[in-house]
């Protein structure tokens, strides 16, 4: 049983910064992936960024310098530092974790960034 829960989402301005946690709550089971994704009204869930086994990071080149993914496993968290926050970056965004072949979502948390 994995249950993934997302936070710190919210209202800012252009320029601002906000800070998103995914907890992670889970009976067993490793994990070799997870993930920060977004999405907006229309569109498909694109990926922001990403941290695999052998601390593989990958930024989707839009936040590139300015996200930043780090994974807590002490304490069962992913977090994603977002600074300089444009328009472009509102969205609803959920965190994935992999355990296995097994994905698991969050069910989000929202973005807005007011101009």
């Amino acid at each position: 049983q994995v249950q993934l829960v997302e936070s710190g989402g919210g209202l800012v301005q252009t320029g601002g910064s906000l800070s998103l946690s995914c907890t992670v709550y889970r009976s067993s089971g490793s994990i070799n992936y997870m993930g920060w994704f977004r999405q907006t009204p229309g569109n498909e869930r694109e990926l922001v960024a990403e941290v695999g086994s052998g601390d593989m990071v990958n930024y989707t080149d839009s936040v590139k310098g300015r996200f930043t993914i780090s994974r807590d496993d002490a304490n069962n968290a992913l977090w994603l530092q977002m600074n300089s926050l444009a328009v472009d970056d509102t969205a609803v965004y959920y965190c994935l974790l992999r355990s296995g072949d097994i994905p698991y979502w969050g069910r989000g948390t929202q973005v807005v960034v007011s101009s």
